[in-house]
């Protein structure tokens, strides 16, 4: 039963950091971030949002401008996900992108080589 609520909550913190992520208006923070999943632990007290930025060479730049708008992003949490407890939150960079298409460059090369 608590598994099914924590997976509503982690579903609806989601959708909603999704949202205020995209309103922002931090020029650090541009239109290319998308919020790749959120994990709120059980005690909902932490809760880790995997990030995903198009730009790698801002990727330092999008988690500063985070960092620094976690604090708003917080409260706006607060306020529209009814919580007994708002979750503070971690930006972690989420590269598993860019792992699926190096894994996907391994296997066309052996294909290459072993098409030869």
């Amino acid at each position: 039963m608590a598994g099914n609520r924590i997976s509503r909550i982690n579903e609806e913190v989601y959708r909603v950091l999704s949202e205020l992520i995209r309103e922002l208006k931090d020029p650090r923070i541009c239109s290319m971030v998308t919020v790749m999943s959120a994990e709120v632990t059980n005690d909902q007290r932490w809760c880790k949002v995997y990030v995903s930025v198009m730009d790698e060479s801002r990727e330092k730049d999008v988690m500063k401008g985070l960092r620094s708008a976690s604090g708003f992003l917080r409260r706006e949490l607060g306020s529209r996900v009814r919580l007994r407890i708002t979750p503070e939150l971690v930006f972690i960079m989420d590269d598993s992108i860019k792992r699926g298409a190096r894994i996907n460059e391994l296997l066309n090369s052996l294909e290459e080589k072993n098409g030869q």
